[in-house]
């Protein structure tokens, strides 16, 4: 899947969850001075930022399919090489990199095999390749209180659980099929404050990914049932609101 909507929409929607998220990625993958690192799936750049603070900016590479991402990521970063790819095709060759991370990317790669086996490709021998996924499956990703109202508006609605690595396991066996070595997969979680409702609920409206199409797509009516449900759904405001999000790393071997 790649995101059509602004950088902006984009932060205020994902971003306040996803900068918290990234440092914990990198910490987890042992990014370190010295290593060459890429950002697989990179958005306008949560991530990249995050490894430009532990190896520097000349250090650093980075990918993502979307226009206006790409564009976001290297008004952003001038120093990162920035490029417009698919994971499922790296434009690098084999072993360039010691680490590849894929953070909030997996499940919207057209085939997320082939963006393992392509991230373990392009990673030396003994290098990290780590890639997390919000727990959209067992219903404690930041999106969890929205798709719950949504879902109880509409039985069949396509609340993201299905997705390849939004369930406890999927990472884990994606790495192991791509013959990564010493996988692991754990939880890293995140906490966002959020002063009131409105703040919570508007970026929503913005269209980004799945869960803003799926309110674009509403009529008045129906849109206005689901923001009522989900402030139903959520503590009296300011909240705070935790998300986990499931992890797995493993190693690459020639």
């Amino acid at each position: 899947m790649s995101f059509a909507v602004n950088a902006e929409s984009y932060d205020r929607f994902m971003g306040r969850y996803s900068t918290l998220l990234a440092p914990q990625l990198a910490d987890l993958a042992g990014i370190q001075a010295g290593q060459r690192v890429l950002d697989v799936g990179c958005g306008p750049g949560a991530l990249t930022q995050a490894l430009v603070d532990r190896v520097g900016a000349d250090l650093v590479s980075a990918v993502d399919p979307s226009e206006p991402f790409v564009a976001a990521a290297r008004e952003r970063q001038p120093k990162v090489d920035v490029q417009q790819a698919r994971a499922e095709q790296l434009p690098y060759a084999d072993g360039e990199f010691d680490a590849a991370l894929a953070q909030l990317v997996v499940h919207f790669m057209s085939d997320p095999a082939a963006g393992v086996a392509e991230m373990k490709r392009v990673t030396r021998d003994g290098g990290v390749v780590a890639a997390c996924v919000w727990d959209h499956g067992g219903g404690h990703g930041p999106l969890s209180v929205f798709w719950r109202a949504a879902r109880e508006l509409e039985p069949d609605a396509d609340d993201e659980s299905r997705l390849v690595g939004a369930n406890e396991g999927d990472l884990r066996r994606l790495f192991e099929a791509a013959a990564l070595r010493d996988v692991a997969e754990t939880a890293l979680t995140v906490a966002v404050p959020h002063p009131t409702f409105e703040e919570w609920w508007e970026p929503y409206t913005l269209g980004v990914g799945p869960a803003g199409a799926y309110v674009a797509r509403l009529d008045p009516e129906r849109g206005e049932a689901l923001r009522e449900r989900c402030r139903a759904l959520l503590p009296a405001p300011p909240f705070v609101l935790e998300a986990r999000a499931w992890t797995a790393l493993g190693l690459a071997s020639r």
